[in-house]
């Protein structure tokens, strides 16, 4: 019989007929080559592969049921190597859900736990039943439903922005606009996400990254504390890597799963807004030893898993189990999965939390060339994909700088966010490291003009963040010196204890209008470094408004006013908010800021870091404060590019001297945290101040000027 290739379903014929029965159900063998389970014109075709299971049963269920009302055993002659594939005639896919029971050894001491009567999710489910609403275990155990694929993404190309054009904002889709001040109709869900691209567009973000939306079960491990009950509310813990989290639609979406998510990225890529996933190759929700046997685990654990030699789990994640991402069928799995969001859901990048685990060997020792991360690099359905790397892990591994790139990974980076946070509340003895930063971070990525983009990509590589969803909001940084993370029943052990905050004199909420306005000055002093430093830079969402969550740094666990965006702080903080949008349009305006440019008309260089005297170029490792100068000539534009910003951690004033432009030209003040005799931050374009030679920075301030050359490109400097 002709083989199909199972992504042109449009094409399998219409008149294959039965070769057998079982379980009063016509079936032949399938197609070996297609993962999970498919729709066809006869019926649904179910693949599944286990290396060392000795039988295999499909299990067939009525909606919400625990009890299947049918089994069929796979028969012998229904196998090729590892893999078990059958066509069942005449389902209806609406009707059923589905799952598997897989019998085989059970020898925990050789990593092999098959019992033939756990009920296991099949690992490439497009949709997971029972997790529809939000906060109810609605079925025992996990099964799967077929999803029939008929969305039409008509003519979209795909996005080619390039990584340091992006500005991304960091959002989890229910806590977004859960909160009743949303005033969006769907809360806490994709639609409700979509009605507020509106605002998105005013902000002026370009792409967002979602925290996780594979399919998770925020009831796994449910707590009360102090009468209130914690869930995995972040979804860190992954059910199944191919489908989306149910409960995040406002309406049912029975054997369409995915549609409202689809009809979202659909409307951002309308707005100019890329989409970014952020996804959990790391560990899964199964947990260590004492975790449940719900898919993985039964089907091949000694392959899925990462196993100490008596047959537990190595837990380089922090969360009892680690991915064995090297193994050739994880791997093989990992790459179909990337490969699935992006044809059926039209992703535009990836970011891997606690992307160091994807390097390590099955006994958890870093490989000095990942075959995971050079596959998903050369791979070419991802070739326009972003790729973003936490380049760490939580077994000891910290890449920042070092993550094998292959030409095409970024990496968060961990030593931006640590190195500004400290120069800013005033550790001087950060300034080397806040320099190099805000400048590109090219000790990290590639030397300071390289445009090359070789094992480590030059200022693609960099994403720049000073706050995300572990740890402080940007108001939390400037109002606690510590964490306070009491409700989440840990006795505020957990969460990092390093977090470079500080409350500006008191801690927590005050009325002390002095502190009050130290702390908007703080946000705005990390705002306009943010937008100004080279790389990509990414923030959490509410940060433009002042969001808090009360002091707590690892809100995880919770559902309600502590993580939910409060958006009554919009109004009451519109100017921090108007800041941000200034802050952000004065970084699309100015390319020389986002990338290396031809050499300017005017000869200035390129890049430079100083200390308080523009031609001193040395920074002393104490310095309390420091410039960077962008300068390069923008085709575009068919003008010189430059821009100067200055950072003042002192207490206070100090004078600058600013460079000489060596050309018919003047520096204007485009930005100055401290705000002037009227209330003014920023100045567009044609308002600025202009400055002559010196200019004085208030305390804990942060001024950007911009030259502007009376020259055209056809005269000399």
């Amino acid at each position: 019989m002709k083989q199909y290739n199972h992504k042109y379903i449009s094409e399998f014929p219409l008149k294959v007929k039965p070769m057998g029965e079982i379980c009063g159900y016509p079936v032949r063998p399938g197609y070996f080559d297609s993962n999970g389970a498919t729709v066809l014109p006869m019926g649904v075709n179910f693949t599944i592969h286990t290396h060392e299971g000795t039988s295999c049963e499909l299990l067939l269920f009525h909606r919400g049921e625990e009890e299947p009302y049918a089994v069929l055993p796979f028969p012998e002659e229904y196998k090729i190597g590892d893999v078990y594939s059958m066509i069942v005639f005449n389902l209806d896919i609406e009707k059923f859900e589905y799952a598997y029971r897989i019998d085989g050894p059970y020898e925990p001491e050789k990593g092999l736990l098959f019992d033939k009567n756990n009920i296991l999710l099949d690992p490439y489910a497009k949709a997971v039943a029972g997790q529809r609403i939000w906060g109810q275990k609605q079925t025992a155990t996990y099964h799967a439903r077929v999803v029939r694929d008929s969305f039409d993404w008509g003519e979209m190309p795909q996005s080619k922005r390039e990584m340091s054009d992006l500005i991304i904002y960091e959002l989890h889709v229910r806590g977004f606009t859960k909160h009743d001040s949303s005033g969006v109709e769907h809360k806490g869900t994709f639609a409700g996400l979509k009605e507020k691209i509106p605002y998105l567009k005013e902000l002026g973000v370009n792409a967002v990254e979602l925290m996780p939306i594979f399919e998770f079960d925020e009831m796994l491990a449910p707590r009360k504390v102090k009468g209130k009950t914690l869930i995995d509310y972040w979804g860190y813990n992954t059910v199944s890597f191919f489908a989306p989290n149910s409960s995040y639609t406002a309406a049912d979406e029975y054997n369409y799963e995915g549609r409202e998510l689809k009809e979202l990225i659909r409307e951002l890529h309308n707005n100019g807004i890329e989409v970014i996933l952020d996804v959990v190759f790391n560990h899964t929700a199964e947990g260590n030893e004492q975790g449940k046997t719900f898919s993985y685990k039964g089907i091949d654990n000694q392959i899925y898993y990462m196993l100490t030699p008596d047959g537990n789990y190595y837990n380089f994640s922090g969360c009892g189990n680690t991915l064995n991402c090297n193994h050739p069928i994880v791997r093989q799995m990992i790459l179909e999965c990337l490969q699935y969001w992006t044809i059926h859901y039209r992703i535009d990048g990836f970011r891997f939390d606690l992307a160091s685990i994807l390097g390590r060997n099955k006994d958890g020792s870093p490989m000095n060339n990942p075959p995971l991360l050079e596959s998903l690099a050369n791979d070419p359905i991802l070739s326009n994909v972003k790729l973003i790397a936490e380049a760490w892990d939580a077994g000891g591994i910290y890449q920042v700088g070092s993550f094998p790139a292959h030409k095409r990974w970024a990496e968060w980076n961990g030593r931006y966010r640590d190195s500004i946070r400290g120069f800013l509340k005033g550790e001087n003895w950060e300034s080397w490291n806040a320099a190099w930063s805000v400048s590109g971070s090219g000790d990290l990525y590639g030397g300071l003009y390289s445009d090359y983009a070789g094992a480590y990509a030059g200022y693609n590589s960099c994403i720049n963040f000073i706050t995300c969803h572990d740890g402080f909001t940007l108001y939390d940084l400037y109002s606690y010196n510590e964490k306070h993370n009491e409700s989440n029943g840990w006795f505020n052990t957990d969460g990092a204890n390093d977090n470079r905050s500080w409350n500006c004199g008191a801690e927590g909420e005050t009325d002390d209008p002095e502190v009050l306005s130290l702390r908007y000055r703080m946000i705005r002093n990390a705002c306009a470094v943010l937008m100004c430093s080279r790389g990509t830079p990414m923030f959490l969402a509410g940060d433009e408004f002042g969001n808090t969550q009360q002091g707590n740094n690892n809100c995880y666990c919770q559902d309600g006013e502590i993580s939910w965006l409060d958006w009554s702080l919009l109004e009451k903080n519109k100017e921090l908010f108007k800041f941000f949008q200034f802050m952000i349009d004065y970084r699309k305006k100015h390319v020389v800021i986002r990338k290396k440019l031809p050499n300017a008309i005017c000869g200035m260089d390129l890049l430079h870091t100083h200390n308080i005297d523009a031609e001193d170029l040395t920074i002393p490792r104490d310095a309390r404060t420091f410039s960077v100068s962008f300068a390069g000539y923008d085709k575009e534009k068919g003008r010189d590019d430059i821009v100067y910003v200055s950072v003042n951690s002192y207490w206070e004033d100090v004078e600058i001297t600013l460079p000489q432009l060596h050309m018919a030209g003047s520096w204007y003040l485009s930005v100055d945290t401290y705000g002037d005799e009227k209330g003014r931050y920023c100045y567009p374009e044609g308002e600025e101040k202009r400055v002559i030679d010196t200019y004085v920075l208030r305390p804990r301030t942060v001024a950007v000027f911009t030259a502007r050359s009376f020259y055209q490109p056809d005269q000399e400097c």
